[in-house]
């Protein structure tokens, strides 16, 4: 029984240490490197993305608290009429 149990535990792991060195070594081949690389991109033209969105959600609320800070909000009370001659 005790023989049994060690020759499944080294199947076992001779199985998943094939299976690692087999994903390790498709990721060294040309179309693995590729793959890599093309999702490493993709990844990062996201993250740009959002970056650039986010500065203009920023640019949008500092230039609301600019305008409201010089009065170009129209909220001082000027009037139109205030402005003719």
């Amino acid at each position: 029984m005790r023989r049994l149990f060690w020759l499944a535990l080294g199947i076992t792991v001779g199985a998943l240490v094939v299976r690692r060195l087999t994903a390790a070594a498709q990721k060294m081949t040309p179309s693995g490197i590729a793959a890599s690389l093309s999702a490493g991109l993709s990844e990062l033209a996201a993250a740009m993305g959002e970056f650039a969105a986010d500065v203009r959600t920023a640019m949008g609320e500092r230039e609301q608290e600019l305008r409201a800070g010089v009065g170009l909000d129209g909220q001082l009370g000027a009037k139109p009429e205030d402005f003719t001659a």
